[in-house]
């Protein structure tokens, strides 16, 4: 009886282990099926003050893009009228169609509120499909829906996917999806990532850094 016992614990153990395993290989990572586009130094266009220095608003070492920007800097073009940034834009990667994924790992001290970390850029009667904003320490569509809670001062994965012709943008925060809708139609469409457009009376000092971009296709 004593046998049949250890048998029983045993077959009962070794099935708990493969139903973890089939856990664990359910879990698609949201990259699955896409494929990895090449990337060089050129892909990573920097924007910041036109009349700073890039060094003063930008470093990349060890692998970490830090990006930071003052409220009261100036655009990135002295003909623009938009608020001031430091953004990385993916270069020579814009697309009009197909299914298209950005990856990154972000990381926003606290303090930094109110500001976009990460968009697509383009839309049909917008200048954006996607804006991911930082307020608090939760990450928010725009201005509204909530996307993820308490990113604040640790390194977060995000991973954006773009179904260009279903018109669909789906959100991935540490690898488990957190936020889907429905695109703004179709335009000319490229990822960014950094700090944009923090009101004056919420941030006056904005800051991110980024390591380990990725941009995937299917």
């Amino acid at each position: 009886m004593k046998g049949f016992h250890c048998c029983l614990l045993l077959i009962l153990a070794l099935a708990g282990s493969l139903e973890n395993l089939n856990l664990v290989c359910s879990a698609a990572d949201p990259t699955d099926g896409f494929t990895p586009v090449p990337l060089t130094e050129a892909n990573f266009e920097l924007q910041k003050p036109y009349n700073i220095p890039l060094n003063e608003r930008y470093s990349y070492e060890d692998g970490i893009r830090h990006m930071w920007v003052y409220a009261t800097d100036k655009p990135h073009d002295p003909n623009s009228r938009t608020q001031p940034r430091t953004e990385v834009r993916m270069k020579g990667l814009d697309y009009t169609s197909g299914v298209w994924q950005f990856e990154g790992y972000g990381f926003v001290p606290n303090g930094t509120s109110g500001v976009t970390v990460a968009q697509i850029h383009g839309a049909a009667e917008d200048a954006s499909t996607l804006i991911l904003r930082i307020y608090d320490g939760n990450l928010r569509y725009y201005s509204g829906d909530l996307v993820a809670t308490d990113l604040y001062d640790r390194w977060f994965r995000l991973n954006i996917i773009h179904d260009v012709d279903g018109d669909w943008v789906t959100v991935y925060v540490d690898g488990e999806q957190k936020y889907s809708t429905k695109g703004r139609g179709p335009g000319d469409f490229y990822f960014k990532c950094g700090v944009y457009a923090a009101p004056r009376n919420i941030a006056y000092y904005m800051e991110s850094r980024w390591r380990d971009i990725k941009i995937y296709k299917k």
